[in-house]
């Protein structure tokens, strides 16, 4: 079950990185884990996305992180806001990094990390203003 896959201390570990990195930014960053893709990654990203309501944020900033574990996919999946001002290829960048975090075994680190540095993107083109909300849960969705 994609619900067990972490333990207690390893999601704690995700949502506290989700925080940090929203905590200077009025962009919203979602984990989501399921057990298999059964579709393109990309298409089933898109959908989850869409499921979260990431695309309903105020500046279009939502960056989901999508895991499908047992048949290792992988996606990262930004908001046409967040799109229009990244670098090239930094989506490609992270992904990379998470790939081999996992080879490594470091599946909560490796998402961490990346999160981290999707925080740094979303704070330096949607920095923190006094009146911007947390719009969406920090917390890790499951599917099945």
């Amino acid at each position: 079950m994609a619900e067990t896959f972490f333990t207690e201390a390893q999601k704690k570990q995700i949502t506290n990185a989700i925080a940090t990195a929203e905590k200077e930014s009025s962009g919203e960053i979602r984990v989501h884990i399921e057990r298999k893709c059964h579709e393109e990654v990309l298409d089933r990203a898109a959908f989850v996305f869409e499921q979260l309501e990431m695309h309903k944020t105020k500046l279009r900033n939502g960056v989901l992180f999508y895991v499908s574990i047992e048949d290792h996919k992988l996606a990262i999946l930004g908001d046409a806001g967040i799109n229009a001002v990244v670098p090239k290829g930094f989506w490609d960048q992270i992904k990379d990094h998470l790939i081999q975090a996992f080879k490594d075994k470091d599946y909560a680190g490796g998402l961490s990390d990346g999160i981290i540095k999707a925080g740094e993107q979303l704070k330096e083109h949607f920095p923190w203003e006094k009146d911007d909300i947390n719009e969406l849960s920090n917390e890790i969705s499951f599917g099945k």
